[in-house]
């Protein structure tokens, strides 16, 4: 079986639709197509005790848990606020449109 297909993709601005960080926007890092998570800047981070090593000095880190990519949305380039996407075939490619505005994705 194929692992799903989704509008969102690494680079993206999103804003966060529930949770404890409702409202805030951060840039897409990582998309886990098998498990439809992403991972935001910024966005649902939680601290990490970690043991020293050889190579890491150990310490508490604050580190980005993912969301399920159901409470997040694209930020539409023009008015900033949530939209849902849509597609548009502008000459010979196929583009990403916000529904919001019509304005074009990048």
């Amino acid at each position: 079986m194929t692992a799903p297909k989704f509008k969102i993709k690494k680079g993206d601005t999103v804003v966060v639709l529930t949770g404890k960080d409702k409202g805030k926007k951060g840039e897409v890092k990582h998309v886990d197509t098998a498990a439809a998570r992403v991972t935001v800047a910024g966005v649902n981070a939680v601290t990490k005790h970690r043991k020293p090593s050889q190579t890491n000095p150990g310490g508490i880190e604050k580190i980005e848990k993912p969301l399920h990519i159901s409470n997040v949305s694209l930020v539409d380039p023009k008015s900033g606020k949530p939209t849902r996407v849509g597609y548009k075939t502008v000459g010979d490619r196929k583009v990403r449109v916000a529904k919001r505005s019509g304005e074009q994705m990048e």
